[in-house]
């Protein structure tokens, strides 16, 4: 696997350049070394093996990708979630900065005509990963999306910033009970994440990921108006730690969780990509298509898309990280300041960990 691994004094992280996949990622910290993000149990199985059809993005199911567009590809061909996920990124800027480290990668193919850049910072002492995307030039206009994944042992409990609503699409990702299953009810929405419909009737708790729920799910969460930063935290209860991710909602106001624990019987998911939960932070509906034209988010006051045009620069800018946690509740609120992040755990206990308070508050997006 051709990789790239850019690291800073605790913290390593891995690009898997064929598809701009990440292929790893390791957090040192309080004396541990924490693994947050998820890696499917296939990759790096001989292709062979695999069936003909699957998009090479999915071939290496790793860690982290940007979208663009996330899901269908139907206006521009391409992959399921587009070219970044499923083809070749060059290293064009790899060095030292003050304090850290940053490297700079290229899309060899363009995206609605715009050259994508992927910009990974790392500092040192700081249990995250600050990434930025840059698309430059371009016509039309794109949605995107980051897919962050982890995987959980023994499941876990989820918080979040203030979501407005969760709404389920008008169908699930497994219809057919002799290929997979699924739980929540199809359409649905609800404003208490504790309280979601479910397809056999009553409700569940989106923030609580339990082992035994066999099931594939996609569901949106539209941020409220908070004026934070936007963040899902997931405290693991086998590993014993938080992961962290967080996201400027102005650049990407919709969260889309994607539940995968063993809900897939055909390969190569075949009942084993089991506790895994995608955090896909965006600004995008469901397909391309779907996200330019008059979709459920429109009518809800939510962009999906990013305009492109020649000579105009759009980014957008991520963060993933995670600390150790042994709470096995949730924390209770998730805060920035210049140059820490506060975690409230859910007993009155606050842990601080170093952070760039201005790094999702500094942009060059251009709104659609």
């Amino acid at each position: 696997m051709d990789t790239v691994t850019l690291s800073a004094k605790g913290i390593s992280v891995s690009l898997d350049l064929a598809v701009g996949h990440i292929a790893g990622m390791e957090v040192e910290i309080d004396g541990r070394v924490l693994k947050p993000l998820h890696r499917a149990p296939w990759v790096g199985s001989p292709r062979e093996t695999l069936p003909a059809n699957l998009p090479e993005g999915t071939v290496r199911l790793s860690g982290d990708f940007l979208c663009a567009p996330f899901s269908a590809s139907d206006v521009e061909a391409a992959p399921l979630h587009g070219w970044p996920a499923n083809s070749e990124w060059d290293a064009v800027e790899n060095g030292a900065i003050a304090g850290g480290r940053r490297a700079t990668f290229r899309l060899r193919r363009k995206v609605m005509g715009a050259a994508v850049d992927k910009v990974f910072t790392l500092r040192d002492g700081h249990p995250f990963l600050y990434q930025e995307h840059i698309f430059s030039g371009g016509s039309g206009a794109i949605s995107v999306a980051h897919h962050p994944m982890t995987a959980m042992r023994d499941g876990g409990r989820l918080a979040f910033s203030p979501k407005r609503v969760a709404v389920t699409p008008p169908t699930p990702l497994e219809p057919d009970p002799s290929r997979g299953r699924f739980m929540l009810a199809y359409p649905a929405r609800a404003g208490d994440l504790r309280r979601f419909p479910l397809a056999a009737g009553g409700t569940t708790d989106l923030t609580d990921y339990r082992m035994e729920d066999r099931r594939e799910d996609f569901i949106t969460l539209v941020e409220a108006d908070h004026g934070g930063p936007g963040w899902t935290a997931i405290a693991r209860h086998a590993e014993q730690d938080l992961v962290l991710v967080l996201k400027n909602p102005a650049e990407l106001p919709v969260t889309m969780l994607w539940f995968s624990n063993g809900g897939r019987d055909y390969a190569p998911w075949s009942g084993r990509h089991r506790g895994v939960l995608g955090i896909e932070d965006g600004r995008s509906a469901i397909g391309h298509a779907a996200s330019l034209g008059d979709n459920w988010l429109k009518h809800e006051g939510v962009a999906t898309v990013f305009a492109l045009a020649e000579g105009r620069l759009v980014s957008f800018r991520h963060v993933i990280g995670a600390v150790p946690f042994a709470n096995t509740d949730a924390p209770g609120d998730v805060e920035q300041t210049a140059d820490r992040l506060r975690i409230h755990g859910p007993n009155g206990a606050m842990k601080e960990v170093p952070f760039d308070g201005d790094f999702l508050r500094i942009g060059r997006t251009v709104p659609a």
